[in-house]
């Protein structure tokens, strides 16, 4: 295979797997070799081959071949040439991140289907260290009820929201807890997209009975992101029919998914139904209390790691208040601030946090306009514009006024004095007992509470 076709079989690649995945796990493979039947990649780092073998070898393997190119398997390795261990059962814990990886490829194409039917567990997200608040309580005590085992008391179970706000923790948990619970219990646990690649290759191979077969004899099916099947017709009905026989077989079925099943496009009406028919759950946009407690259990795991770090007061807040929409974004943040000032031998205090962090604090900068929270909170609480900038004080104004000025002040970097200006030149101590009203009566008022939540999301999303 000449570097040229690699070429135009990443443009392929890129159109099946998006541009994030592209660009973080297949742009950094370089095609070496091809020789007797295995495609050589070099890879930066183990890390990198270690996922590319788990969750993409097989989209990879099936480009290649449907090309014409006579590939079995496919081997990743680092420049040194030391080669990448595959990751073993799915329900097997993976090595720990200092053992030196030892082979990569996976299993030949000839290979039984059970013996790709795996996908890796992050020994991680375990319920211990999954963070409950009032956005994913809901998702979090149902995961658990399913992760007890017994009688199957809602069939699926559906948990959706957006990007890090904790679907993928909870699968994991649910699984991890099945195995410890009941070691004989057959789950399988796998990306939406490792079905698909699965399905296909069955299909290539002529192996469908097996792979029905084995995907209708687990007794508990999850699968993440299934999104992404909608659109691809025939993995959707070959779903469709997998789903309906565990169902018949009483078996349990977790999914997850980036939106409600009605709401995912080109999904087929049909399968629609089958995921609205169980318990489905929404994970919603973390709170500052949520995020908060994430970054104090965070800092918990690091201490272990960096005992001799001190971190000063305030800065955990900061943190939950700038990074407020992606959980993996906050997380790595914290983990950087923590490297950082161990490699410097400071404290991390706000000047270091504010250093380390500048290109995340700036790509997680609100961009919230006074003029849009204004009116935002005019539509809310059905009152014109003018009367949230006027001078009248009657109560059914005032109060959507101070929770307004509430909401500048903590999600835009205006000064006091610029919102008052912008709420009909009031003065700036005007501003500031409107925002500490609120902040008083957010704690005996659950009403302004969750008014205030309610607006914050709605301004964040």
């Amino acid at each position: 295979m000449t570097q040229e076709k690699w070429g135009q079989l990443r443009e392929r690649l890129l159109k099946t797997v998006g541009k994030n995945n592209y660009t973080t796990w297949i742009e950094p493979l370089k095609f070496q070799e091809l020789e007797d039947g295995v495609a050589v990649f070099s890879v930066p780092t183990n890390f990198v081959g270690n996922y590319v073998s788990q969750n993409f070898a097989d989209l990879i393997l099936y480009e290649l071949t449907t090309s014409g190119e006579d590939v079995r398997r496919l081997a990743f390795r680092v420049a040194a040439n030391s080669p990448v261990r595959p990751t073993s059962n799915a329900l097997k814990e993976e090595p720990e991140e200092q053992d030196a990886p030892a082979t990569a490829s996976p299993a030949p194409a000839n290979a039984p289907l059970d013996a790709l039917q795996t996908a890796p567990l992050d020994k991680r997200f375990t319920f211990e260290r999954f963070v409950v608040g009032k956005p994913n309580e809901l998702a979090h005590a149902a995961a658990r009820r399913v992760s007890e085992g017994g009688p199957v008391t809602f069939n699926p179970l559906v948990l959706y929201g957006g990007v890090g706000l904790g679907k993928t923790h909870l699968m994991h948990a649910i699984a991890w807890e099945l195995r410890e619970r009941q070691p004989d219990l057959n789950v399988l646990y796998l990306s939406a997209e490792q079905f698909m690649y699965r399905f296909v290759q069955a299909l290539r191979e002529r192996r469908m009975m097996d792979f029905k077969h084995l995907f209708r004899s687990v007794d508990v099916l999850m699968v993440d992101d299934v999104q992404f099947i909608a659109g691809k017709d025939s993995t959707q009905e070959e779903f469709f029919h997998t789903f309906n026989a565990l169902v018949d077989q009483n078996k349990q079925i977790i999914i997850s998914a980036d939106r409600a099943p009605g709401e995912i496009k080109d999904l087929e009406d049909r399968v629609k139904s089958r995921l609205q028919c169980g318990l489905v759950v929404d994970l919603h946009p973390t709170d500052y209390e949520l995020r908060l407690g994430i970054l104090q259990n965070k800092v918990q795991q690091h201490s272990a790691t960096y005992p001799d770090l001190k971190i000063r007061d305030g800065v955990l807040e900061f943190l939950a208040h700038r990074i407020s929409t992606n959980v993996r974004v906050l997380e790595g943040a914290l983990t950087r601030l923590f490297a950082f000032a161990s490699l410097v031998g400071r404290e991390i205090d706000m000047e270091l946090t504010q250093d380390c962090l500048a290109d995340v604090l700036r790509a997680s900068e609100r961009k919230i306009t006074v003029e849009e929270i204004q009116r935002k909170v005019s539509e809310y609480y059905n009152i014109r514009l003018s009367d949230i900038i006027g001078p009248k004080r009657v109560r059914s104004y005032a109060r959507p006024r101070q929770i307004a000025m509430y909401l500048c002040k903590q999600l835009t970097s205006r000064s006091l004095p610029e919102i008052g200006r912008r709420f009909g030149g009031r003065d700036h101590t005007t501003v500031m007992h409107g925002v500490r009203r609120i902040e008083e009566l957010k704690l005996t008022d659950g009403q302004i509470a969750e008014d205030v939540e309610m607006l914050r999301r709605a301004l964040e999303a």
